[in-house]
């Protein structure tokens, strides 16, 4: 994706991906998925509270202009969802949308004030350092042509001021945003703005500050690819040793870390196999055992590997729901779950990353019609069988229902 594009768009997932037989990936979801949802058929309860009951926080996704014109799809998201991650309305092109320019909380202001609204968390994302996200008012000569001195100012200035302005209202901060690689120096990435104009000091940095503004917010990195083989090619292993390699790092140095965001935008395709459960507990483990707290973040599944028709699709998405929360969730440290989109109605894969075979993609808990599919089924059994953990922390919409 290009770092001037305007606003978010997902990672763009390898298209034409390897089919197989439904009967593999689909394999004990029929029975179990249909069980579950003749059992819930008078259960009421949103995800967020049965979630909550397991001292998990489930949270989801959503833009001003998702809800803007829909108050169903806005119903919908205030009643399921006790954490608010913004997708586009923190990004720079909303709050910075040119280098010359102020900066601009009109829709930062109004994404927080509606997760107020409906009782929620905000998580501070998709990240305050991050080489995406800027707008066409952003070249790549901004980016990559500005001094030292300016960039510095330019970035650290932005940290301070955003997380300055929702100290107390923003409860955590992905403060860098898909900045690891294995094929970096010392597992960071060197091929984004910020490491060439400042130098890799700027994560650690980057932290200070946001720390400094409220001291009292989980701060966080956030990165993907560590389940399977991702969209590029990479093994997930190296990807795991690369980000550990980070956290040691800073932790060592005593950067203000406190957690990790896995981003978990899952490849259908094949998962049961490609999914290495046992190599994805223990870079778990890894990370509490070195004090982290975890937040699954940008969750949802591509469809591809999978057949068009929409019964043996939407089994087999719910199926890759299930093995992979199963596994991350009987880590007590994973405080957090959020969904990227709750229906098919606003995901963005249509567009930047369309199936070959042109069928529209089914890749969250609910259709297009606001309709639950077997995922929904799926996430809500994975949660409401989670072990039970001490709850980091209560939505403002939990202390109204106690």
């Amino acid at each position: 994706m290009s770092s001037v594009s305007g606003g978010t768009t997902r990672r763009r997932l390898l298209e034409g991906a390897a089919g197989v037989a439904a009967a593999g990936v689909l394999s004990g979801a029929g029975p179990t998925l249909a069980e579950a949802a003749r059992g819930h058929h008078h259960d009421h309860r949103p995800l967020w509270q049965i979630a909550q009951k397991r001292g998990i926080v489930y949270g989801g996704s959503i833009s001003t202009w998702m809800y803007a014109d829909d108050p169903a799809y806005k119903a919908l998201f205030g009643r399921q969802v006790a954490m608010l991650w913004p997708e586009d309305d923190f990004l720079w092109y909303r709050l910075r949308p040119s280098p010359t320019s102020g900066l601009d909380f009109t829709y930062p202001d109004m994404i927080v004030e509606f997760a107020e609204s409906n009782g929620q968390l905000v998580i501070g994302a998709p990240g305050l350092v991050w080489d995406e996200g800027f707008g066409p008012g952003w070249t790549d000569d901004d980016l990559w042509g500005m001094s030292h001195e300016r960039a510095s100012h330019v970035l650290f200035s932005t940290v301070r001021a955003m997380v300055r302005r929702y100290r107390g209202r923003v409860v955590a901060w992905i403060v860098c945003n898909e900045v690891t690689d294995p094929e970096g120096k010392r597992g960071l990435r060197t091929d984004v703005p910020w490491y060439n104009t400042i130098g890799p000091g700027y994560v650690a940095e980057a932290f200070h500050q946001a720390h400094e503004q409220d001291p009292h917010a989980l701060l966080m990195l956030n990165e993907f690819g560590f389940d399977t083989v991702n969209q590029y090619g990479d093994q997930p292993v190296p990807r795991q040793r690369a980000a550990l390699e980070v956290i040691d790092h800073l932790l060592k140095h005593d950067v203000p870390l406190h957690g990790m965001g896995i981003q978990a935008h899952l490849l259908a395709t094949d998962f049961k196999h490609r999914f290495h459960r046992r190599e994805f507990r223990h870079f778990l483990r890894e990370l509490a055992h070195r004090g982290l707290k975890i937040i699954i973040t940008e969750m949802d599944v591509l469809d591809d590997g999978l057949p068009p028709a929409i019964g043996p699709r939407d089994r087999g998405v719910a199926e890759v729901y299930k093995r992979y929360l199963d596994t991350v969730l009987e880590e007590e440290a994973v405080i957090s779950v959020v969904q990227y989109g709750l229906s098919d109605r606003w995901t963005e894969e249509n567009d930047d990353n369309p199936r070959p075979d042109g069928v529209s993609r089914r890749p969250c808990p609910w259709d297009e019609n606001l309709k639950k599919k077997p995922a929904y089924y799926a996430i809500r059994n994975a949660l409401e069988g989670a072990p039970h953990r001490h709850a980091y922390w209560v939505p403002p919409k939990a202390r109204h229902h106690r």
